[in-house]
């Protein structure tokens, strides 16, 4: 029994005390989502996984309400790994509307089939790198418009 006024220090040392800490939706699914990856994204996770691919990927990351297969910040890149439960169903128009809304909050995205994942996994984070690498603005066409007040 502590003394007056002392607490429980147990309780202090496990970081104890208070309620739970409450997750978004999209934080707890995006934790499930980790613990269940399918074997061509874990492929994937392995060859992107921290800088090693030039840019550095995040894992299963929720990016409003939906949670994002790869998300690299830096390049406010998305890249979703369609395996064939992509093409049954509601699933497609799922799809779509998801697609949608990233590219209207201006993240530019990215589909890469799981059959070529496991294919050729090397090839396939080769290319996502790439993508994600390159600018999101590109240079003007030489003879086109100058560019808008604070552009250039």
């Amino acid at each position: 029994m502590p003394a007056r006024g002392e607490g429980d220090r147990r309780a202090r040392r496990r970081g104890g005390g208070g309620s739970p800490r409450a997750l978004r939706p999209e934080s707890a699914t995006a934790r499930r989502l980790r613990r269940e990856m399918s074997l061509p994204e874990v492929l994937l996770g392995q060859r992107v996984r921290g800088a090693a691919a030039g840019v550095k990927f995040r894992r299963q990351h929720p990016v409003g309400p939906y949670v994002a297969d790869f998300y690299c910040a830096a390049t406010h890149t998305v890249e979703e790994v369609d395996g064939k439960a992509h093409g049954r169903g509601e699933r497609p128009e799922r799809d779509v509307s998801r697609d949608a809304f990233l590219r209207g909050h201006g993240y530019r995205v990215l589909h890469v089939p799981a059959a070529e994942i496991l294919r050729d996994a090397d090839a396939a984070a080769d290319a996502i790198a790439a993508f994600a690498a390159t600018p999101l603005h590109r240079p003007a066409a030489p003879g086109g418009p100058p560019p808008r007040a604070g552009e250039d």
